[in-house]
């Protein structure tokens, strides 16, 4: 895998930068992509301080001229990408009938539209090189549902939906195209959770420990790696156990 290039969508912080900070220690050159500018910017030096060339692209991946800009800044300073990583996503928690439009849109334009733009956008390079990988990160509760997070469960489970769509439209120019689908990983959003509902979690949990971003990032490289080229249109579950 060394000196492919990857971009990695809300790649600034939390499992995005660790999956980053992965394939940059591969050789990887790597594309930072986050709706916050410093973080973007400060992220990618701390990348190419690990010995691989890296780029800041601020963009919000529910506008496709933001998009387009991604794709079109990667190459133009790579000539190629050979690895998407669909990463960026937000919550916007509530309970159905208390859930606003406004939250219900904000969240699917930008986990499962912005997954969307993103792979529309890579696979036009992807299949000009008649090579390439996809990963998305989808969810747990894409499977399993959660009371409260009516607009993320869909989102993520639409991801699902695309990454097989992807899979079976090009395959054939030697694009594949899998999701990872964590369970209850340790982040700065979910250390913000009462500890009562972490310890109710933990008890749904076989392995008896939250994941870290690491078993995150380490099956998103497999997924991305030579090793996994007649792997397509599947989802990977790292959950402990949670969901099976």
């Amino acid at each position: 895998m060394k000196g492919q290039t990857a971009v990695i969508t809300g790649s600034g912080r939390g499992i995005g930068k660790a999956i980053a900070e992965c394939f940059a220690r591969r050789g990887v050159n790597v594309v930072i992509v986050d709706v916050d500018p410093d973080i973007a910017g400060e992220t990618a030096k701390e990348i190419a301080a690990l010995g691989v060339r890296s780029l800041a692209v601020r963009a919000d991946v529910s506008n496709a001229a933001d998009v387009k800009t991604i794709f079109d800044e990667a190459v133009g300073e790579f000539q190629k990408v050979e690895i998407l990583i669909n990463n960026a996503g937000i919550t916007r928690d509530g309970l159905l009938m208390r859930m606003s439009e406004q939250d219900w849109d904000s969240v699917i334009d930008i986990n499962l539209k912005g997954t969307f733009l993103c792979s529309k956008e890579a696979v036009r390079v992807m299949s000009k090189q008649r090579y390439g990988r996809i990963i998305n990160i989808s969810s747990v509760v894409g499977f399993m549902g959660n009371a409260g997070q009516a607009n993320y469960t869909a989102s993520k489970a639409g991801v699902m939906g695309l990454t097989k769509t992807v899979a079976r439209e090009y395959a054939g120019r030697g694009i594949t195209s899998n999701a990872v689908a964590p369970g209850f990983i340790t982040t700065a959003m979910t250390d913000a959770l009462p500890e009562n509902i972490k310890s109710e979690m933990l008890k749904l949990i076989p392995s008896g420990r939250f994941g870290a971003v690491a078993d995150v990032a380490s099956a998103a490289v497999f997924l991305a790696s030579p090793e996994a080229g007649y792997i397509t249109g599947q989802v990977i579950h790292v959950n402990g156990g949670m969901y099976m």
